[in-house]
């Protein structure tokens, strides 16, 4: 007979299973063989023993135990812990009172924010006067693209439900040429359409003008606003726009820049001054001394023609229509038809010239054939 090999010249795999091969053999184990109807049974019993458990856990609890765990003992329970506000702790009933005294005050605290986006295929220059919008607005939210499509309204409309905003403005941009700038109050309206043009970022302009980042602005109007019904409702929604909220946490409390709207050719022209006040000591100003303060303008720059009022946000019924307003497309057709229209009065030139050389010969030269000799 061949000699057994000795586990120490097999390697671990082969050891492990030539140890196991000899226990087996010495040990004499055999695998054990069930009939089914043991396996049956098992397999009855040990459902019996599930549905057993589930229905004791699922057992509801008696009536008075419910209300003896609802009702846990005052004095073994933690004191209730107080609201909390920027000034410290304060007590509950103290913040009852004030929320008492707070329903029938008449002030009205400023909640505005600002939701800011822009359309696919937007020109770089149209994307910088948005950017400067949003930088000269802190209670302003900036968010993706959005597709300028019909249903533009509904998504924009879930999009400042979204972000938590009352205010949508959208830079929408068409052929890469044309800014239409949409104003909206979410989301029941009204909501305004502008044409956007004479526009120059900060970036291109370099004025001297700085102010502080965040700062609070002085809006100002024109008297032109008070004349119609359609620019009171326009001056009232630049207002609650562009208005910084007092309280707001990203705003800083000081005036140091002005928002000038104004109604030139139905156009409202907007324009940002920094207040530029000396600091020497010896140029001080008093209280209420404003001739010596000074405006430099900031930027951007931009014209608003107003094309129509919507009562709805982004659609609904129409407020009104400017009955003066000329879309670009309508300008540059008819600025093609006045360069074909030179073309053709060429044409017409030279077919009249040789009309006239035609009805008009020259008479015969009687020194033409002197020097053909």
């Amino acid at each position: 007979m061949v000699p057994l090999r000795s586990s120490k010249t097999l390697c671990r795999h082969c050891r492990n299973s030539f140890v196991h091969h000899h226990l087996r053999r010495k040990l004499k184990l055999r695998t054990v063989k069930l009939n089914p109807l043991e396996v049956l049974f098992f397999f009855f019993f040990f459902i019996h023993f599930l549905v057993l458990f589930i229905f004791q856990m699922g057992k509801k609890r008696k009536h008075s135990e419910t209300q003896a765990l609802a009702q846990p003992n005052k004095d073994d329970a933690a004191p209730e812990r107080p609201a909390r506000t920027l000034l410290g702790w304060k007590d509950k009933n103290q913040v009852d009172n004030e929320a008492d005294d707070n329903v029938d005050s008449p002030i009205f605290r400023n909640k505005e924010k600002v939701l800011a986006t822009c359309s696919r295929r937007i020109n770089y220059r149209y994307r910088h006067l948005m950017l400067n919008v949003v930088s000269l607005l802190p209670h302003c939210k900036k968010d993706n693209k959005v597709e300028s499509k019909q249903t533009k309204g509904a998504t924009l409309n879930e999009l400042v439900e979204l972000k938590n905003c009352s205010s949508c403005l959208f830079f929408e941009c068409r052929k890469q040429k044309d800014l239409y700038l949409w104003m909206a109050k979410c989301p029941n309206g009204p909501s305004v359409k502008f044409l956007v043009s004479a526009v120059h970022t900060m970036e291109e302009l370099k004025l001297t003008g700085n102010h502080l980042k965040g700062s609070r602005p002085i809006l100002t109007f024109s008297a032109n606003f008070e004349k119609d019904a359609h620019w009171k409702l326009l001056k009232e929604m630049l207002l609650q726009v562009f208005e910084t909220p007092k309280d707001h946490r990203k705003a800083k409390p000081f005036h140091d820049h002005v928002f000038v709207f104004s109604i030139v050719d139905d156009h409202i022209w907007f324009r940002n001054y920094q207040i530029s006040v000396p600091h020497n000591d010896s140029d001080k100003i008093l209280r209420g001394g404003l001739d010596k303060m000074t405006l430099v303008e900031v930027g951007p720059r931009f014209c608003l023609n107003p094309i129509k009022i919507f009562g709805g946000s982004f659609g609904g019924p129409i407020l009104y229509e400017n009955p003066f307003y000329v879309s670009p497309n309508q300008i540059r057709s008819l600025q093609k038809k006045k360069k074909a229209g030179k073309f053709a009065k060429k044409i017409k030139a030279k077919t009249r010239r040789k009309m006239h050389e035609m009805s008009n010969p020259l008479e015969p030269d009687e020194f033409a054939e002197m020097w053909k000799e």
